[in-house]
């Protein structure tokens, strides 16, 4: 649970997670996520780019290199869809894969210059869709935000070895 300031603010939360519905929180996220989705697709479209390749393009500006298995990982998705968007990926010249020197078993994924030069574009894009999303928001309210989303996911963690 988040902290609170006070045992009554302690009740507060407590009362009032108690009185929603089970699915609230996370049918509010949800939709959040899905209208992020939406409009994410709208705008990369213009680059060329599906909602798809996004994930895996964000993953590679932050670490190009990676293997097909560590993409899966990141990313969430099965190995099997990795393979099927990294083929789609590489017709369309955002991604070259190369075997692991050190393994030969393992495919190491790699942006190619095209790949790369989409970031700044593309992430400008979310910015936008950033500032759209929190118009009317304080820093503080943008703070409390990130820190009250950081809790829900920390709070729903599972125990190691689950």
């Amino acid at each position: 649970m988040v902290p609170t300031d006070t045992p009554q603010e302690d009740e507060r939360v407590v009362r009032l997670a108690e009185s929603s519905r089970p699915e609230d929180l996370a049918g509010r996220i949800r939709d959040v996520h899905r209208q992020f989705g939406r409009v994410l697709q709208q705008r990369i479209s213009e680059l060329g780019l599906t909602l798809g390749t996004w994930y895996f393009l964000r993953a590679l500006w932050e670490e190009d290199g990676l293997s097909q298995r560590e993409l899966s990982q990141r990313i969430g998705t099965m190995e099997p869809t990795t393979v099927s968007a990294l083929n789609a990926m590489e017709r369309l010249g955002l991604v070259r894969r190369e075997r692991d020197p050190h393994d030969k078993r393992r495919r190491r994924v790699y942006l190619t210059d095209h790949g790369r030069s989409l970031k700044g574009e593309a992430l400008g894009l979310l910015g936008e869709l950033d500032r759209q999303a929190l118009q009317g928001f304080s820093g503080a309210d943008v703070g409390q935000l990130h820190t009250l989303l950081d809790s829900v996911a920390e709070n729903l963690k599972l125990p190691r070895g689950h």
